[in-house]
């Protein structure tokens, strides 16, 4: 129950952190990526206070065997800048830069946005599906 409680509680801290800056504005988005043209610097605000709170939780963390709710610890341990990194992230910023939407806000977005919004989270869905059918190596 503590860890159903706790993934909601982060979801709807998640949630209205998305909301209170804009983050579910695909506008705000773009704006943000357009360096050439009016750029919007407010989104690198919002990324540095994510970072700000998770480097201490991550430092902490990395000396923990359990998380604080009993479980045991599973931290990222890839490293690696291999090509499958990289296709994703450029399949990833392609999307994110046409749309100006990203996973989380497309969540927001296909729950009370424009038709367009669902549109995008049920193609990203395929996506991720998809990548699944991939091969690894």
């Amino acid at each position: 129950m503590k860890r159903i409680a706790s993934a909601g509680l982060a979801g709807l801290l998640f949630g209205l952190g998305l909301i209170t800056a804009g983050m579910a504005n695909p506008a705000k988005v773009l704006g943000f990526l357009d360096i050439a043209g009016i750029w919007d610097p407010s989104l690198a605000l919002v990324m540095a206070g994510a970072i700000a709170v998770a480097w201490p939780a991550f430092t902490l963390a990395k000396r923990r065997e359990k998380a604080l709710l009993g479980e045991t610890m599973r931290l990222p341990a890839a490293r690696a800048i291999d090509r499958r990194l990289l296709l994703g992230s450029l399949l990833f910023g392609t999307g994110w830069g046409l749309a100006g939407i990203c996973p989380g806000p497309a969540l927001v977005l296909a729950s009370g946005g424009p038709a367009s919004a669902a549109l995008f989270l049920a193609a990203m869905l395929l996506g991720m599906k998809a990548q699944s059918w991939w091969p690894t190596r």
